[in-house]
């Protein structure tokens, strides 16, 4: 009898369904850490702006699985910048591999230029011709001036009334030297320098190319500075 029970006890021991193992539950991204590098990414990016930049990154959908990522990636999509309402992309390449976009704000506080007055087609702006207002760069049309230096000695293309915006289409850049006008030519080298006049063949602006007839009849090509000068290289 005991021997008979022995058997069933093992027979029922040997039949018995083994364990079926259980995977542990996917750890899940924190939402904030990857708030927390947008921000981070996009002031980064804003660096060199002018004024005081502020970044806010939008919500994330907290329905969203997303494995918990060691080496989370922001990155700008093609075509998105860090300016106003932006997008961003955060991706995770390893050991899971998932990308979102994010909505994110930048915004950028400093001051720019406006007509102090009105001011004509054709008119030189001067200091007085401006005065500075305080706002969001981002709200504004691209091209506005944020230094003084860069509107002052332009030209009026357009009349405008007091208060507008400056935009750099508004003025354009006065020639530094005009077609025919006689200029200084300045050659400098290792302990010289020569002058010389000459016949500027075209108009040109700071900075620019321009060729020169000289009294021989030859032509030069220099480079057009401020008061008529052309510097030519030795």
């Amino acid at each position: 009898m005991l021997a008979g029970m022995m058997v069933s006890s093992l027979c029922f021991a040997e039949s018995a369904p083994a364990s079926i193992p259980v995977s542990a539950p996917m750890a899940k991204q924190n939402l904030t850490i990857i708030k927390t590098k947008i921000t981070e990414f996009l002031e980064t990016q804003a660096i060199g702006y002018p004024g005081k930049v502020s970044v806010q990154a939008g919500a994330i959908d907290s329905n969203l699985k997303l494995a918990q990522c060691p080496d989370v990636q922001v990155f700008m999509p093609t075509g998105s910048k860090a300016w106003g309402k932006t997008s961003v992309g955060v991706r995770c390449n390893a050991p899971n591999v998932w990308t979102i976009y994010v909505q994110a704000t930048v915004n950028v506080i400093a001051q720019y230029l406006v007509a102090a007055s009105p001011l004509a087609q054709g008119q030189v702006v001067t200091s007085q011709d401006i005065m500075f207002q305080s706002g969001d760069l981002t709200q504004l049309p691209a091209g506005v001036f944020t230094n003084q230096g860069q509107a002052i000695g332009r030209t009026v293309n357009i009349s405008m009334n007091a208060g507008t915006v400056l935009r750099q289409e508004m003025l354009k850049i006065a020639p530094v030297v005009q077609q025919g006008q006689t200029v200084t030519l300045t050659t400098k080298g290792s302990g010289f320098s020569v002058s010389a006049e000459g016949l500027a063949m075209a108009k040109a602006n700071e900075g620019q190319v321009v060729q020169v007839k000289v009294a021989s009849g030859q032509v030069v090509t220099g480079i057009a500075r401020n008061g008529g000068q052309v510097e030519v290289g030795f």
